[in-house]
């Protein structure tokens, strides 16, 4: 019997082990950058209001259009350029974010503004997919989790350090040197990746067509339409978070930063303890993540007049978020394990839209008079939506007799285990057999998606953009933030 066709990626004079560290911390280095970029302007809103002379929901199309470029260019990047050497392809993404970034510090009106974002969204999810790819080629099979782990890492870091260094440079020194900070990220990402990450040559694998039919699959197009809506309850708040704490909630605008970090923390813990819940029902996680994260979104919509309940709410929010959107990103590498590049650039997508969505509805009930209080009641509403479509596809699921849990184990409790992933933070271990200069190393994205009845084998890996780790008995333990 012949073996399935699968993407396989080839590292030319593969680096040793401190090489291969640096490679990562370059990959690392641009998702921080594309993680401070994406959330960087919900801190700086008013200030470019006030630069500008815009309202505060004109602005948030700003952010949707940033979204929307992310939507546009993941698909569309990733299959047009299949056949580009992935190094070159890396420094020519991080180059038109750099310069993206650069037209948004220096943009003279609110149009020009919307074009930079839109601009600086194109190589967005191209990026984090092809990333995952060479990440997982420079290593070998068994440590394939935890150099994916390290590049998302990037972007979780990016909610807690990122975000906020960009909102007190905005307040301090004007909203364009929080854009000048990702432009510096952007250009220390491009020289880092010229330095140290190896080229590389792709032997055969499944095409772009391939890819493309899985996406048609009801139950990839089912999960992708529930991020999308799902997932817009909180881009809906957490576009107008900052003009929310200081115009509703009494907060003075010095303490925004510091909120921004707090949900950053929020979506770290959730990560952490999205692993062992998934690997006890990918189905049941998400489901559940997505009901509470509706309950969190109505709590800061009731109690958003009391600054220590926003907050709450804001760490609260953040937390589901990270637990839904890591369940329904295993649920999608179940569903098209056959099609990781495109699914991974897709998933991307899907939240990005996600996020335009919140954005651009959110802007539009404020605008329509009915306060700040209101964005949080449209969040619910897309929560409840994203809940019903993925309880459809689950039902479905259950219907095609593919078990969506794992049986009832005995052993450590999902707390521990989930205390077990903060390994993912620790530095790695020293391999006892580096790599030879010279030589090559192939990596099997098929296998990087085995699933038995949904739920990951011991030893698989998953090219997400949230975290996985290996927990204290071994387990590959999956997490992390979009």
């Amino acid at each position: 019997m012949s073996a399935p066709r699968t993407a396989v990626l080839q590292v030319i004079n593969a680096p040793d082990r401190t090489g291969t560290r640096f490679a990562l911390l370059a990959l690392a280095l641009g998702g921080f950058g594309l993680g401070t970029t994406e959330f960087a302007s919900m801190g700086l809103l008013p200030f470019i209001a006030e630069d500008l002379d815009a309202s505060i929901p004109s602005l948030g199309h700003a952010i949707a259009l940033y979204a929307l470029g992310v939507v546009v260019g993941a698909p569309l990047i990733t299959s047009l350029t299949a056949r580009v050497e992935r190094k070159r392809l890396l420094l020519g993404l991080m180059s038109a974010f750099t310069v993206g970034n650069v037209l948004s510090a220096t943009a003279p009106s609110l149009e020009w503004l919307y074009v930079a974002r839109f601009l600086s969204g194109l190589p967005h999810g191209a990026y984090f997919g092809v990333a995952a790819v060479v990440a997982s080629s420079l290593v070998p099979r068994e440590r394939r989790g935890r150099a994916v782990a390290r590049v998302a890492l990037g972007l979780t870091v990016a909610n807690i350090v990122g975000v906020p260094l960009a909102a007190v440079l905005g307040g301090t020194l004007g909203w364009r040197a929080g854009y000048g900070l990702v432009v510096a990220i952007g250009l220390l990402t491009v020289a880092a990746l010229a330095l140290w990450i190896p080229r590389t040559r792709k032997g055969g694998g499944v095409s772009v067509a391939q890819e493309v039919r899985a996406l048609g699959r009801p139950q990839v197009a089912l999960t992708l339409l529930a991020g999308s809506v799902g997932f817009g309850g909180m881009f809906a708040v957490y576009t107008f978070v900052s003009p929310i704490l200081t115009e509703f909630s009494g907060l003075d605008i010095s303490a925004v930063p510091w909120v921004l970090a707090l949900y950053g923390v929020g979506m770290t813990a959730g990560s952490l303890l999205a692993g062992p819940m998934l690997d006890r029902s990918i189905e049941r996680t998400a489901l559940g993540a997505g009901a509470v994260s509706g309950v969190a979104l109505a709590f800061f919509g009731l109690f958003a007049h009391s600054a220590v309940a926003a907050v709450l709410g804001v760490l609260w929010i953040g937390l589901m978020g990270a637990l839904f959107s890591t369940a329904l990103q295993m649920r999608l590498l179940r569903e098209a394990k056959d099609a990781p590049s495109l699914t991974a650039a897709m998933n991307h997508a899907a939240f990005n839209l996600a996020n335009a969505m919140g954005a651009f509805l959110g802007g539009a009930v404020i605008s329509a008079g009915w306060g700040y209080r209101a964005p949080a009641w449209v969040g619910v509403g897309l929560a409840v939506a994203g809940l019903l479509i993925l309880g459809y596809a689950a039902r479905l699921h259950r219907a095609g007799d593919a078990p969506a849990s794992s049986p009832v184990r005995t052993g450590p409790s999902w707390a521990s285990l989930a205390v077990a992933d903060l390994q993912v933070l620790l530095p790695e271990p020293a391999h006892p057999r580096p790599a030879l200069a010279g030589s090559a190393r192939t990596t099997s994205w098929a296998d990087l998606g085995r699933r038995r009845g949904g739920i990951p084998r011991p030893g698989d890996r998953s090219p997400l953009s949230l975290p996985p780790a290996v927990g204290h008995d071994g387990r590959v333990r999956t997490g992390g933030g979009s």
